[in-house]
């Protein structure tokens, strides 16, 4: 069947660029539609996709539109990729709660960045489903945008779209985890399984024996020895934002292992923002501040405005696009076209997907968006049924996933009361006095794009 692939959060060129590149190594012939609200960043995204097109004379056809509604019917693929207010509100979701006391070195999960955002994001994306059920009610719907866990139970929860939830944190340690125990990539056989961002690899299995035991000497080796490697080793970092200039290599990953028996993807630049209350303020990170000089968010940030700039010169420059820009490239993307290529193909391969828990993962609540293995095959993506969970790591998830269900709540009613309730669950704030003037803060900051609490706007609300 030939795909019609809908785009929407065209935008974010580093996505764009990485799904296309994969499209085109694919050798699919397919429509691809390109939608962003901003007409400027769509043009910029149509313009570097064209060229790459032209470049490997790949058989897609590009279309694009501001509107959804244009190119939505007929799609059998949706992408929602879509950051409501890009970087600049994302800033305030990190800055605005600096002003507090609270250090965040990524803000777009958990702790009052994740729930500010998640007041942004959960509207938008319910009515973007809506439009997906309306106008192509058969294509696989998938979103990238975060927070997750909320993000796909709003969309659940609201509209029974059957959304899934893709992120390639789990990818990315699995490669770390193969990396630490000299292993090939791909030569380990592992269970991994939670929320979004805190996602527990509960079994490693190399050539059918127990990896385990083996993982544990090592973080025992690396918590008592403190410095694994010099600053910078790029081995010991996934992503390139990941090396904070810390000499012991992402310590609270290692610690986790040795106190719960099983390894946080992805990794401490993440998943210290779930145990807000073991590093509360400055300096509480090894000495170091979360977002500050260790995992700093401003260096983020500049690489997003560094990669949105080289797409705006690429696309509007002469000069054809250098041969390693095709080149295979990690991040967001990887999975997607994978997925699809298995579901088309009915070949039962098996990803980390979001999904509502039926059952996959006991001891966890029912129909709660949990990060977990399933099948991709011709009757879509099939969860695995899992082990209970160990009581100890089902408590580290207990609060968050009654946390999502309070912040998609106030995101749909537009209740300040709720927002404050969760700020509260989350734990970053620990006094209901400390959490009001911050919320307060924070729907000041993002007024614009909150037009269910009284914003001025309903700004990015039609991607």
């Amino acid at each position: 069947m030939r795909e019609k692939v809908v785009l929407i959060g065209a935008g974010s060129a580093m996505f764009t660029r990485g799904l296309m590149r994969d499209m085109i190594h694919r050798k699919w012939d397919a429509d691809v539609a390109l939608v962003d609200v901003d007409a400027h960043s769509l043009a910029m995204a149509v313009g570097l996709v064209r060229k790459m097109i032209e470049a490997q004379r790949a058989p897609l056809a590009l279309s694009s539109s501001t509107d959804r509604r244009d190119v939505l019917p007929g799609a059998t693929v949706v992408i929602a990729t879509i950051g409501v207010g890009g970087r600049r509100a994302w800033e305030q979701d990190v800055f605005v709660p600096r002003k507090h006391g609270i250090f965040q070195p990524v803000g777009d999960t958990v702790m009052p960045g994740g729930t500010s955002r998640a007041l942004r994001m959960v509207p938008p994306m319910i009515e973007i489903a809506e439009d997906v059920l309306d106008l192509a009610p058969r294509s696989l719907f998938f979103n990238y945008g975060n927070p997750m866990a909320a993000v796909c139970r709003a969309v659940r929860k609201a509209t029974g779209a059957s959304v899934v939830g893709l992120c390639h944190g789990v990818c990315q340690v699995e490669a770390y985890l193969a990396r630490a125990l000299g292993v090939p990539l791909g030569s380990m056989k592992f269970t991994a399984a939670g929320i979004n961002h805190l996602t527990w690899f509960t079994e490693a299995r190399i050539d059918g024996r127990d990896a385990m035991p083996r993982l544990k000497q090592i973080a025992a080796q690396r918590l008592a020895g403190g410095v694994v490697a010099k600053d910078g080793d790029p081995r010991l970092s996934p992503s390139p934002w990941d090396e904070s200039g810390l000499n012991v290599d992402f310590p609270f990953a290692w610690q986790c292992l040795g106190r719960f028996g099983a390894f946080p993807a992805p990794m401490d630049r993440h998943v210290t923002e779930f145990f807000p209350h073991w590093f509360r303020g400055e300096k509480s990170y090894h000495g170091r501040t979360l977002g500050v000089d260790a995992f700093p968010f401003e260096a983020v940030i500049e690489l997003g405005d560094d990669v949105y700039r080289d797409m705006e010169e690429r696309a509007v420059s002469p000069d054809p696009l250098p041969a390693e820009f095709f080149d295979s490239m990690g991040g967001e993307h990887e999975q997607v076209v994978d997925i699809i290529e298995s579901i088309r193909g009915d070949s039962g391969r098996t990803y980390s997907v979001n999904l509502p828990n039926r059952g996959q993962v006991p001891h966890l609540p029912p129909e709660a968006i949990v990060e977990c293995p399933a099948v991709a095959d011709g009757g879509g993506l099939r969860p695995i049924m899992l082990p209970a969970f160990d009581p100890a790591l089902a408590g580290t998830l207990a609060t968050r996933f009654q946390w999502v269900e309070t912040v998609v709540d106030a995101a749909v009613e537009g209740s300040r009361e709720k927002f404050l309730q969760a700020l509260l669950l989350d734990g970053a704030t620990s006094a209901l006095e400390a959490a009001e003037p911050l919320a307060d803060d924070l729907l000041r900051a993002q007024a614009e794009y909150l037009p269910r609490f009284g914003g001025a706007s309903g700004k990015q609300t039609r991607p």
